[in-house]
């Protein structure tokens, strides 16, 4: 038997907050056939971010250069920042077998799914707005206007929930990834992306 298998673009969105990050890391570091994309943004880089590994950290200007280009598989403005996917070494990779992993707002998320209607999308969701806020103050890496205005954003978020083809509430967070890696294994098998041809006797 032979076969040959496309690559597929996984879509991970949900508040801020939910544990995508986590989960995500989790994800990427069982499956190294999955590669992480890394977004272009204009906000500032946090202490625990380096760049060109969680984001590129680009000017204005250099963004305007790259949107007016047509690199970006989709942008969008978030929280007053915006960011950027590029979409050249994504498509080109899928063609050779390699899986993308964009993990992205919800904004962000529409229009990839207008432009790649295949791609796994996937939604997490908090068990509560309370647990959510909960997250937002432990995690320490936003004052509290900040905190605040990603909550508010939250519940519009969640409003977009079902325009994605998969959802998982990370109220447990190993049932949540075991729930991912079901999702990821049942989509390596879809017809559209995985061709196995069985030799004639």
């Amino acid at each position: 038997m032979t076969e040959r298998r496309e690559g597929m673009l996984i879509v991970i969105s949900g508040p801020s907050g939910t544990g995508k990050g986590t989960l995500v890391k989790k994800l990427l570091d069982v499956d190294p056939s999955i590669q992480f994309s890394i977004s272009y943004t204009t906000r500032k880089r946090r202490d625990n971010e380096l760049d060109g590994v969680d984001y590129r950290f680009i000017s204005e200007e250099e963004y305007d250069e790259l949107l007016e280009s047509g690199a970006f598989l989709e942008h969008a403005t978030v929280h007053g920042h915006r960011y950027g996917t590029p979409a050249g070494p994504i498509d080109e990779g899928i063609k050779q077998g390699r899986s993308y992993l964009l993990d992205i707002d919800p904004q962000g998320a529409m229009n990839v799914m207008k432009t790649r209607p295949d791609c796994v999308s996937i939604f997490i969701l908090p068990p509560s707005y309370e647990a959510l806020r909960v997250r937002l103050h432990t995690r320490n890496t936003d004052d509290p206007q900040e905190i605040a205005r990603r909550l508010a954003n939250a519940k519009g978020e969640v409003k977009q929930m079902h325009h994605y083809r998969y959802v998982i509430v990370n109220d447990n967070l190993d049932l949540a990834f075991e729930q991912l890696m079901h999702i990821i294994g049942a989509e390596r098998q879809r017809t559209t992306r995985y061709f196995p041809h069985i030799e004639e006797q």
